[in-house]
């Protein structure tokens, strides 16, 4: 597009696609195609000849269509999906298309081809992602120029948060009911779609059974059904329960009409395959309201014991999808306005920053935290994640022995547990306050423990307790847990802790060889990682390898200016003397100033 030929205009746009696409060319590629045209050629280029709307483009399934009237734009939609009404009735209903349609006016570009960009686009294809099929959706712009002047009653279905659109849109949803179109709905017929919950939401649908034989099918019931159970142990979650879940078993599913009809954001489905004396199980994650595909994997097991084979795969999807969300609401509350920001979108925004680990964002981190609990102070995980602020800062060294930092983040603990019994977030958080930086390793054991009570597919609390019997000196013990937490989070954009970690326990095993690959790992990933660098200065030490040792401390010095071996004497969480030992030996050895 050249710079000085940018053309503005105000233009209705009208957004199409079908509804289930990828499904319907699943079953039957040359039927779905053969239908895709009929209509194509019986429905939609009639109605946009008579009411002058000029394709702009085509995307297989989809049209965007530019109008110069908004009136035109609605009159075209609600005609189509009439249409498509009397043409579907002698379709079958394995290739019957359905399309959504969205309609915004406001202002859009204009290039040099005719193509057209901007919000007016974007608002009309978010609009079409949430209309259900058979029926159109328009924006408050749309409906305000259309008012009185087309005979269709509309219903208000409120703000509407869309994708990659900055401010909420209100919104209006036109029902097409066979003949009676225009009609409003019978007060007694209506039935309102539930509003999304103020946090992420989640519902897991029947696995479809792909080999056609009843013990697969019993298995993968059975394996769904744990998944809801586990996802509800995690009470960040809302999760829609079985019963409700399982009306969609056996039929074919629209991923968005799941959403709206369930008033959900995500939506787990999957697939159970035996090959031979295997299982192959499949899952996918979609974000309901775009049809966005945020995960997907596939596990392979034998088929020795059934029982023990769905609790495997249980684990291992619980452990991926978890994470996921947790990622998926943290990019969605970066682009809510923050006027606009609740307790939840706080929080998420509070968990990014901490994965930052600069002394500013920790600052940030904090405030947002706070800001959560400001507007629900009964927000047990948000307590526990402030604590971690000021964890943060006396491992890290921003802190260090401040009494005062100390007592802060041991009354944010104190409150995580107080409200949070039941949270293992803000039990395996403080946790880690209590076991590092109030070197109360006993009472860390306690809390961590609970925490993997309530939810044993917790990875921060494996990450807690994997610390804990470091702290404890149980190194063995800690290698096993540390390899679980790396499984149930394997993605982890903060697994150079969890390596981190790794080589602590082999170092204390007195395996500094082994720990150095560890170390490698973890410093691959962030160079500047204290923990990392501190003790891979000590693996170098014990090793006799002197240069290596002082050119990782001189690194440790420019990010913990003020280490010294006086002050890790008391800062240090490690409860055997032998343990600490190696630890000031090899921080002597390395360099660091008494």
């Amino acid at each position: 597009m050249s710079a000085e030929r940018v053309e503005r205009r105000l233009a209705a746009v009208l957004a199409a696609d079908v509804a289930g696409y990828s499904r319907l060319m699943g079953r039957d590629e040359e039927r779905t195609l053969a239908a895709l045209k009929s209509t194509r050629q019986a429905v939609f280029d009639p109605a946009l000849a008579a009411y002058r709307g000029r394709i702009v483009k085509t995307t297989g399934d989809g049209l965007l269509v530019e109008f110069a009237s908004v009136v035109d734009a609605v009159r075209c939609a609600i005609d189509v999906q009439r249409a498509m009404s009397t043409h579907n009735a002698d379709v079958p209903q394995d290739v019957r298309i359905e399309y959504r349609i969205g309609v915004h006016f406001g202002d859009i570009i204009i290039d040099d081809d005719g193509d057209i960009f901007g919000d007016g686009v974007n608002i009309a294809a978010r609009l079409e992602g949430i209309a259900e099929p058979g029926s159109v959706c328009i924006s408050d712009d749309a409906q305000r120029q259309v008012r009185g002047k087309v005979d269709i009653a509309f219903e208000d279905i409120g703000e509407q948060t869309l994708k990659n659109i900055v401010e909420p849109i209100r919104a209006w949803r036109i029902r097409m009911g066979g003949d009676s179109i225009g009609a409003p709905p019978e007060p007694a017929e209506a039935s309102p779609l539930p509003a999304l919950p103020d946090k992420p939401s989640i519902a897991v649908l029947p696995f479809q059974n792909m080999s056609g034989e009843a013990e697969q099918e019993y298995f993968a019931d059975g394996m769904v059904e744990d998944i809801i159970t586990a996802l509800s142990r995690f009470p960040s979650l809302f999760v829609i329960a079985r019963n409700s879940s399982f009306t969609y078993k056996g039929k074919p599913v629209d991923i968005k009409q799941v959403g709206r009809e369930l008033g959900v954001r995500y939506v787990l489905e999957g697939s159970v395959r035996r090959v031979g004396g295997r299982v192959r199980t499949t899952g996918q994650l979609i974000e309901a309201a775009t049809g966005t595909h945020l995960w997907a994997e596939k596990f392979d097991g034998a088929l020795d014991d059934i029982f023990e084979l769905q609790d495997h795969f249980t684990k291992k999807l619980v452990g991926a999808i978890a994470p996921k969300v947790q990622q998926a609401e943290i990019e969605r509350s970066a682009r809510k306005p923050t006027e606009n920001l609740d307790a939840y979108d706080y929080y998420y925004r509070g968990i990014s920053l901490l994965q930052l680990m600069t002394a500013e964002s920790n600052a940030e981190a904090l405030q947002h935290f706070r800001l959560a609990i400001d507007l629900d102070p009964s927000f047990a995980a948000a307590y526990g994640l402030a604590s971690e602020c000021y964890r943060l800062r006396q491992n890290i060294g921003w802190a260090r022995n401040d009494a005062e930092q100390l007592a802060r983040g041991k009354q944010l603990a104190s409150l995580a547990i107080e409200f949070g019994q039941d949270d293992a977030v803000a039990l395996a958080s403080a946790a880690q306050f209590f076991g590092f930086a109030l070197r109360d390793a006993q009472t860390a054991d306690i809390l961590v423990n609970q925490a993997l009570s309530v939810n044993p597919n917790l990875f921060r609390a494996w990450q807690a307790r994997s610390w804990t019997s470091i702290y404890l000196g149980e190194h063995e013990r800690a290698l096993a847990e540390i390899s679980h937490a790396m499984r149930l989070n394997p993605v982890d954009p903060q697994v150079h802790q969890a390596e981190s970690a790794m080589g602590i326990a082999l170092l204390l095993l007195r395996r500094p060889v082994e720990s150095l690959e560890w170390f490698g790992k973890a410093l691959a990933r962030r160079p500047s990682f204290p923990s990392a660098l501190r003790f891979a200065a000590i693996a170098y030490s014990v090793l006799d390898r002197a240069d290596e040792a002082q050119s990782m401390m001189r690194r440790l010095q420019t990010v913990d200016l003020d280490a010294r071996v006086s002050q890790l004497k008391s800062w240090i969480p490690l409860q055997r003397s032998e343990d600490v030992a190696v630890f000031i030996e090899g921080m002597r050895k390395a360099g660091m100033p008494e």
